[in-house]
């Protein structure tokens, strides 16, 4: 009997740590901060989760997973032709381990989803082309010497490398420029796309898009044209918003429906000071149907003008496709910046993406054309040989890439004086909040869901994002 009631005891004993060990499971919070100092880089912290106020006196965000926004499609960078030139020509252990880094979805990779290439050059190759280059004086309506050549070099075979890692990841393409001859000023830089190849052009759209395919490599969206007010860029075009409107609502609109093209059509990619470049074309009802939405930039404007856009065309989606950080980079500087506008600011004003300029760069800022080439352009990593430096843009990024997947979907969260901030419900009903502390000392912060509360003391100028499971 004695063995008995010794047994019972032992077994009640190892239920009791079993389910001790649980709760303790059930009621920790993952927290992932990013100091200005660089003392902290994205340095994982477990944080108790407790029932009640911790401290009366702290800052409280109470997030709501009742009350929902736009799904997400992703975070990442333009992948450029210059980006895939240095990753490609590393060494395959070394290009390998930055590509799963990069894209990988396990503790410690980025868990980038999101990715934009140029269509033809963008100024980040070390000169222009399109995929239909011809001598001086010809033209190629049937566009009969399309070719991807320019590609296949190392845009191509990265691409290959990086969806085996991550399969699902979702491309957006863009143009800087048509081919020369399709242009009014037989130029790559400036110049506007004539009347008369509008057909073609919408057809080089086509073709660029399949061939792709052929390779495995899905569009998901394109944007008419990269920054279609900025013609002093190499390559670039000048496409007013009534030209770009008349493009899609004559050739490009039908030629992608005739040839059941699925890949979206985003408008505008420019800056957030023109928000009637969009609206204009959106305005138009043969246009907008065949448009998904617009796409942004922040070099003028404010980011809450993205609001005005989603509330007279709140069916059409936003997308935040471009930011620079300029060489050297500061960090406490470009950190605070770019979450406090992009990460928090683009998604809260309605962005399903949020993508950075650019993933890749030497230690010279090189390649870039000559003519107007961005020459400061820093990237997310530095490559030098195999060695890799992370960059200002590949923290602003993972503070948001690996912990709010495609798929999940921006909820309500009170706005707190001082301390910006956005929150999500991913697919696997992790509640997601990013934040950041724009005060000049520490505040305590108590975060609040569904019954439960944590409490973080962020320093100055600190950026962090809480990860806790939706439901225990």
């Amino acid at each position: 009997m004695k063995h008995y009631l010794f047994l019972i005891i032992a077994l009640s004993s190892l239920l009791f740590s079993a389910c001790a060990e649980q709760q303790q499971k059930q009621k920790t919070a993952q927290f992932y901060l990013t100091t200005l100092d660089k003392s902290a880089l994205l340095t994982k912290i477990e944080i108790p989760v407790n029932r009640v106020q911790i401290d009366s006196n702290a800052l409280k965000i109470t997030l709501n997973p009742a009350e929902t926004y736009q799904e997400m499609d992703g975070f990442g960078y333009t992948l450029t032709g210059g980006s895939a030139l240095h990753i490609h020509q590393m060494s395959d252990s070394a290009r390998g381990a930055l590509l799963q880094e990069l894209f990988g979805r396990e503790e410690n990779e980025l868990g980038v989803s999101y990715l934009r290439l140029s269509l033809g050059a963008s100024d980040l190759d070390a000169a222009p082309f399109s995929y239909d280059d011809l001598p001086k004086g010809e033209t190629d309506e049937a566009l009969e010497h399309f070719n991807l050549s320019q590609d296949t070099l190392h845009l191509i075979p990265i691409l290959e490398e990086i969806l085996e890692i991550s399969p699902d990841l979702k491309i957006l393409s863009s143009p800087w420029s048509p081919p020369v001859w399709m242009k009014d000023n037989g130029d790559t830089q400036g110049g506007s796309l004539q009347e008369k190849y509008y057909n073609a052009y919408a057809r080089y759209f086509v073709k660029y898009i399949e061939a792709m395919q052929q390779n495995g490599i899905t569009i998901d969206a394109i944007t008419v044209q990269n920054e279609p007010l900025h013609p002093g860029n190499n390559p670039s075009l000048l496409m007013k918003a009534e030209a770009q409107r008349d493009f899609i609502k004559t050739a490009l609109g039908p030629v992608f429906r005739e040839n059941n093209i699925q890949t979206k059509i985003i408008i505008y990619d420019h800056n957030a000071d023109r928000p009637d470049y969009p609206m204009t074309i959106l305005k138009d009802s043969a246009a907008a149907k065949y448009i998904d939405g617009s796409a942004f930039h922040l070099y003028a404007g404010d980011i809450d003008a993205l609001r005005e856009v989603h509330d007279a065309f709140p069916n059409k989606n936003l997308y935040f496709t471009e930011q620079w950080v300029g060489a050297p980079g500061n960090f406490g500087q470009e950190m605070t910046w770019h979450t406090e506008n992009l990460i928090i600011g683009a998604t809260r004003n309605w962005c399903k993406t949020v993508l950075e300029w650019n993933l890749a760069a030497d230690e010279n800022q090189e390649p870039h054309t000559d003519r107007g080439g961005c020459d400061r352009c820093l990237g997310a990593v530095t490559i030098t040989g195999d060695k890799v430096t992370r960059e200002p843009a590949y923290y602003i990024i993972g503070q948001a890439s690996r912990f709010v997947p495609p798929g999940s979907v921006r909820i309500a969260s009170n706005e707190v004086e001082g301390i910006p901030n956005v929150a999500f419900k991913t697919p696997d009903n992790n509640l997601v909040l990013i934040f950041q502390n724009t005060f000049e000392e520490q505040k305590k912060i108590n975060v609040h869901a569904e019954g439960k509360s944590v409490q973080v003391d962020l320093q100055s100028g600190a950026v962090g994002t809480l990860v806790l499971q939706a439901k225990e």
